[in-house]
């Protein structure tokens, strides 16, 4: 069974991209189903014919899948809004080392910390523009950095002398031309180097927003915690965030990037989560309820991936065949990474990425289809209009953890969510987020780059550091009828070490896929046309294994799971799900 999805995208990192013209858009085409033909894709130069593929006029009439102009980047960078100003590169790798937690963080020396100060005082004088110059995100989260650091961490990881040598030369500098926001949190209680400022102490902010959010960041600089009301009250203060003046009482960049980096370098406490996670639960009104008998919700890390064959878009078109419906929900970029997410992918096939949680209730509904992606801009537009900031603070915030535990759609039968993970100590508080959602199961995985995607490669000899590539840990509720009872809900948990040889897999490499879109749709692709290879492996083992530990139907037997994923692909049915996805999503307008 063979499908010719074949906009011969620019596979070369050499190639530019040009989204924004028009002769280099692509027409996105579909050959008919069942007489499905598929066609290897193969990268190109650039040239002076812009790629393009045939359409049988057929599939239109079968399908009714429109014809219709879609990016065809050879890379996932290319989903970056042009309109983001990029920041300092200079300030943002010492972002990196410096703008992290008590045992990662890695001082500066001398020579590195005399150009980062250098590059802040030049800026702020006005003698750097565009790309050199040091926005005030990256201002508020380098210095909350430093000042978190000489207050809370330990030795190890506090200012080098370096770092105080580079400081005792160019604070006096520094606080006749920062902006007071930023004397705040460079300098909170004015005893910075003897200088004396009185700035710091008496900085309240301006505006009512801004006094809650100056107040709690008090507290956070010191390397203290804070409460949920106290956190929730804060973001709904100050977002949706805009730049300028376009909102009333809108709040100072460099105090909110301060705030983000520093809850996350003061390692969260579980109150701080459970509010950055449920904040805007009701943003746009009550989620709507899918009329289905289980729904997953995937939360893949939202900054995609870099490297490695992506697949969750195709397990999900594999379990909805046997009525595992399955949400998935993320963005079009996001810093740090600017990886390959599943909203690049459905947008380069041609679906529509814009749907309400209402709109993707119906697709879940829908016996043809059942499974849907949700934006993070359509269901949390306060959350997304944070992306230019995340950009410039390097490092994830505490956002980063909580928009993986969300619910954009219910549903009236069971519910389970599943997250991926990479930092060793997140799981528990990922697990502990899924339990406040009342969801019948929950699952954690640490697969590659941090995602979902349990590996079939043998594991390698010199990992002695942290959990395993393959570590799953999560719970089941034993009692269905009790689930929306948070305090009477009696859980089973688990973890293990997913070995696929142990299930028969043989192992493989994990296929490199480097930021390309194309390619990890190329390998999906071929696996759903049923292509036999690593990529078909990873599918058929993150189904299998998913519903196996998620205790769904018919999945109790790990044997019976896998196989119940291979008949979904060898019959060609996850591949028509995939297909009527982009007819039925683009239906909807």
């Amino acid at each position: 069974m063979k499908v010719l999805i074949n906009p011969e995208p620019f596979l070369s990192p050499t190639n530019s991209i040009f989204p924004n013209n028009p002769r280099y858009s692509t027409r996105f085409q579909l050959h008919p189903f069942p007489e499905l033909r598929r066609q290897r894709w193969i990268g190109r130069r650039l040239s002076s014919t812009p790629p393009s593929a045939t359409l049988d006029s057929a599939t239109v009439e079968q399908f009714g899948i429109p014809e219709f102009d879609v990016r065809n980047p050879a890379l996932s960078s290319s989903y970056r809004s042009s309109a983001l100003p990029r920041p300092n590169q200079m300030v943002l790798e010492a972002q990196a080392r410096v703008c992290t937690g008590p045992t990662q963080t890695r001082p500066l020396d001398e020579q590195q910390a005399f150009k980062v100060f250098d590059t802040i005082l030049r800026s702020v004088r006005g003698e750097m523009k565009g790309e050199d110059e040091v926005s005030k995100a990256q201002l508020g989260a380098f210095f909350a950095g430093m000042t978190i650091r000489a207050n809370a961490f330990p030795e190890a990881t506090q200012w080098s002398e370096g770092e105080t040598r580079a400081m005792k030369t160019f604070w006096p500098l520094l606080v006749r031309v920062l902006p007071p926001d930023v004397i705040f949190i460079a300098d909170p209680e004015g005893l910075m180097m003897g200088v004396g400022s009185s700035i710091g102490p008496q900085y309240v902010g301006n505006g009512t927003n801004e006094m809650r959010l100056v107040g709690a960041l008090r507290e956070v600089l010191a390397g203290g915690h804070l409460g949920f009301e106290e956190v929730q009250g804060v973001l709904k203060d100050v977002l949706p965030f805009q730049e300028g003046d376009e909102k009333p009482q809108g709040v100072s960049e460099a105090l909110l990037s301060a705030f983000l980096i520093g809850q996350r370098m003061n390692r969260e406490t579980d109150r701080e989560l459970k509010a950055y996670c449920l904040a805007f639960d009701d943003e746009i009104g009550p989620p709507p309820v899918a009329d289905v008998k289980s729904l997953t919700h995937y939360g893949e890390p939202y900054d995609g991936n870099t490297r490695f064959f992506r697949s969750t878009l195709f397990v999900a078109a594999v379990r909805s065949c046997y009525g595992e419906s399955c949400l998935l929900h993320g963005v079009d970029w996001m810093a740090p990474k600017g990886g390959v997410t599943e909203e690049q992918m459905l947008k380069f096939m041609g679906a529509n990425i814009n749907l309400s949680p209402f709109k993707a209730k119906k697709l879940l509904e829908d016996d043809e289809v059942g499974f849907a992606y949700v934006s993070q801009r359509e269901a949390r537009p306060s959350l997304y209009s944070l992306i230019r900031v995340r950009e410039h603070i390097k490092k994830r915030p505490p956002l980063a953890t909580t928009e993986k535990v969300q619910q954009y759609v219910k549903a009236s039968g069971k519910e389970a969510i599943v997250a991926g993970f990479y930092h060793e100590g997140y799981e528990d508080p990922l697990l502990m987020l899924m339990k406040r959602r009342g969801v019948h199961s929950g699952l954690v995985v640490k697969g590659e780059e941090g995602g979902l995607s349990l590996t079939t490669r043998l594991r390698s000899v010199n990992t002695t550091r942290g959990l395993p590539v393959n570590y799953c840990s999560g719970f089941h509720a034993l009692d269905i009828l009790s689930t929306s009872e948070l305090g009477g809900v009696t859980r089973q948990g688990f973890s293990l070490e997913v070995n696929a040889k142990d299930y028969g897999f043989q192992p493989t490499d994990t296929p490199r896929t480097d930021r390309s879109v194309s390619k990890n749709i190329e390998l999906g692709l071929a696996a759903l046309c049923g292509e036999k290879g690593p990529a078909y492996d990873r599918i058929v083992l993150n189904a299998g294994v998913v519903d196996h530990l998620l205790g769904v139907d018919g999945a109790e037997d790990i044997s019976a799971a896998l196989d119940r994923a291979r008949e979904a692909i060898d019959s060609g049915n996850a591949l028509k799900r995939l297909l009527n996805y982009i007819k039925v999503s683009h239906k909807m307008g």
